[in-house]
């Protein structure tokens, strides 16, 4: 930056010079030294404002350098008590333990104990949690920061940052180092990488590669992207173990329930192993947030204790948001009504194991116009057939439009179904060969071959419009569930699980 300076000011000086000459051909003597005194007071005050504009640039980069970014370490006041599930990650974990306290120890025997500990998996299922309990149970000095407080504009900042970091942490002795969403500066280098992320995920390789396992430092790292890492960081010698923290089952829900319930009194009627088995994909973080809704509820209403009203109430709020009034309009509204009412038909006879709690075609604060809330059921692999009727349930809001109002009065409103069946019929043909050949993943090839994904695009087209037309026939063929749902939504605006039942069972 400096050179480029200096090279602005020479040239401007030269510049001038040569202007200098070409008027001396043509200027009376007297005329040239008024001149020259006039180009030497330029040249003066341009090369004043270079340096200036240089200093200033110099402070703003020292001050960006500082911004945001403490390396000061902290004591953590969790332990593994505090941790409710996970319990793979917990006893990977509990072994490096002893390594922190005595690093000497596997020295002495010639052991290398990881450098580094990925842990991986969806946002909010206790990955910053586990990181606190290691270094809380090990009674170490714990540093924690983000990927992206190395992230800057101006070369250099970023891996000064990292270096200044591992300074520290080899003067504080035995310590944990954490760093969350590491894919901030750890993405995959190619051709479009920038010099400042190149250098410092540079200068964060060098650093890990270089404190021995007697230095009692450990660096652990979270992700929710595990496949944009760089190849270099997760080699062994790096980050040696990697950890997939991953969504709770119904056990493990009710693990963190109850650890999240302790200082909150609940009621005889809550029962939080019904809670456990309806809250199928919640994160810890969800279930966390689950419990504190209830507790707001129940303290604005001045209750003594948490009651199952509450948990419910906080449970939709979760999930759906809140309510806002309804639309005025009475086209519009049935219109939700027959969308909603698509969905909740297609799901009903779709989805037999999955438990359709809710529909409702008030707006939330979410940004929905309506909703219908289906428990789905819990399993651990996800087979095709799930997978496309997930992508009827999603066509069906829209077929019943096309069904009933026709294709002149389609609304936006299926615009995220649309999005996610798409999503899903992708996933299907690119990655899971479950369209097609069965051996073939296209998105692999295309990342391997630099090209060429062949006419997945065309597969997905095909699978859309094949589900489409399927839920098309099924809405017709229950044509009269449709209409009758149809009507009691208009009428009622929300219908309850029990309410959906009868009227999807013919009772009255």
């Amino acid at each position: 930056m400096q050179k480029d300076h200096l090279w602005l000011g020479a040239s401007a000086g030269l510049a001038m010079a040569g202007l200098a000459m070409m008027l001396s051909n043509t200027m009376s003597a007297p005329m040239i030294a008024v001149f020259s005194r006039i180009l030497l007071g330029a040249s003066l005050i341009s090369f004043l404002m270079i340096a200036f504009a240089h200093r200033e640039r110099g402070k703003v980069r020292g001050g960006l350098e500082r911004r945001g970014f403490n390396v000061e370490h902290a004591r953590s006041n969790v332990c593994f008590a505090d941790v409710a599930a996970n319990e793979i990650a917990l006893n990977s974990l509990k072994g490096l333990v002893d390594f922190l306290q005595h690093p000497e120890k596997y020295a002495q025997m010639g052991a290398r104990i990881p450098r580094g500990v990925l842990l991986y998996g969806p946002p909010g299922t206790g990955k910053t949690l586990l990181a606190k309990a290691l270094a809380g149970e090990a009674g170490v000095p714990y540093y924690a920061l983000s990927g992206s407080d190395f992230v800057e504009l101006y070369v250099g900042v970023g891996a000064s940052r990292v270096r200044e970091l591992f300074a520290k942490a080899r003067k504080a002795g035995k310590c944990v180092i954490f760093i969350d969403e590491i894919d901030a500066m750890g993405k995959k280098r190619d051709d479009a990488s920038s010099d400042e992320r190149e250098q410092t995920l540079n200068a964060l390789l060098a650093e890990m590669s270089g404190f021995q396992p007697s230095d009692g430092i450990l660096v652990l790292a979270a992700t929710n992207r595990v496949e944009t890492l760089d190849p270099a960081l997760t080699r062994p010698g790096r980050f040696d173990r990697q950890i997939e923290v991953g969504l709770p089952g119904c056990d493990e829900r009710l693990s963190i329930l109850r650890l999240h319930a302790k200082n909150k009194p609940l009621a005889k009627d809550v029962d939080l192993a019904d809670v456990a088995h309806s809250t199928s994909h919640f994160s810890g973080a969800s279930l966390e947030s689950l419990l504190n809704e209830a507790a707001i509820l129940a303290a604005q209403r001045g209750a003594a204790a948490i009651e199952n009203a509450d948990l419910e109430q906080a449970y939709l709020r979760v999930v759906a948001g809140e309510d806002r009034p309804g639309v005025a309009n009475a086209r519009e509204k049935r219109q939700i009504a027959i969308h909603e009412a698509g969905h909740a038909v297609a799901a009903h006879h779709l989805q037999p194991d999955s438990t359709l709690a809710r529909v409702s075609i008030l707006p939330s604060s979410k940004g929905m116009a309506g909703y219908n809330l289906v428990l789905p059921r819990e399993s651990v692999l996800v087979d095709r057939e799930q997978l496309i009727c997930q992508i009827r349930v999603l066509l069906a809001g829209r077929a019943a439009e096309m069904l009933i109002c026709g294709k002149e009065a389609l609304s936006a409103g299926a615009a995220n179904d649309l999005a996610r069946a798409g999503e899903i019929a992708a996933a299907m043909v690119s990655e899971l060969g479950m369209a097609g050949e069965p051996y073939l993943s296209v998105r692999a090839l295309h990342r391997a071959l630099g090209g060429g994904n062949g006419n997945a695009l065309e597969q997905c087209k095909e699978l859309l419009k094949k589900e489409y037309e399927t839920v098309t026939q099924l809405l017709a063929k229950h044509i009269s569930e449709l209409d009758r749902l149809t009507d009691a939504l208009v009428e009622s605006e929300v219908l309850s699980g029990e309410k959906l039942n009868q009227l999807l069972s013919n009772e009255t």
